[in-house]
């Protein structure tokens, strides 16, 4: 079902301005060249060159806000392909005071369009949509594809981390993973019952766990 569109969306947005960054040109149809003043800057951004931490799918932010929280060393930009969404996580963080956080609503199709080669230090993919027909597994985020566009933009070394409910996405990661050079490490069938320490609950997270769902992690080097 879709979701009704929110209230002054458009105005809240705006509203939002100062916590927001913006990709260029996300359209497949699109000629018009990229242009470099518009492609992130953590000097400008943030005042500093910290670490650069990216999460896809942030939803409404409750992870990258207290991820952040913990972190203030750390810069994080949360990208949401749904304006319905991200208004939360960016009235909040509005609200939080936190400084080290910039929300972005895009693709990830298009992270070449915002971030240079070989800047971020990790990203990370929370309850990525499953897309359970074969026939739409092209559009699971740890496809192939996806794949190839975060290597351009991870630095060498730099981790994906991944969480999800869904076994078979899991698997599909690890083979995808595997054959794209990634190496995997702390790979855990069951989170919350594994002895990890510091693990920050997602409000999908939540609800899979109250439900008795294991959750699947694991951490990908990009070579």
């Amino acid at each position: 079902m879709r979701m009704r569109k929110k209230r002054h969306l458009e105005d809240r947005l705006a509203a939002c301005k100062d916590v927001m960054i913006y990709m260029q040109n996300q359209n497949e149809h699109a000629d018009d060249p990229l242009d470099e003043a518009l492609f992130f800057d953590s000097m400008k951004v943030f005042g500093n060159n910290n670490p650069l931490h990216l999460e896809i799918g942030s939803g409404k932010g409750a992870f990258i806000l207290e991820l952040a929280r913990r972190n203030p060393d750390i810069n994080y930009i949360a990208i949401e392909k749904t304006p319905n969404v991200i208004v939360t996580g960016a009235e909040n963080l509005m609200e939080s005071g936190i400084k080290n956080v910039r929300f972005c609503l895009g693709q990830a199709e298009y992270l070449e369009h915002l971030f240079h080669p070989h800047t971020i230090d990790r990203l990370y993919l929370n309850f990525s949509c499953p897309f359970p027909k074969e026939s739409y597994a092209k559009h699971r985020l740890t496809h192939t594809r996806f794949l190839t566009i975060y290597n351009k933009v991870l630095k060498s070394g730099a981790e994906i981390h991944q969480k999800t409910d869904n076994k078979r996405l899991f698997e599909f990661s690890i083979e995808h993973f595997s054959a794209n050079g990634f190496v995997m490490k702390n790979v855990s069938l069951d989170l919350h019952n594994s002895g990890f320490e510091g693990n920050i609950m997602t409000e999908y997270e939540t609800r899979f766990t109250e439900m008795g769902l294991p959750i699947y992690r694991m951490e990908a080097v990009n070579p």
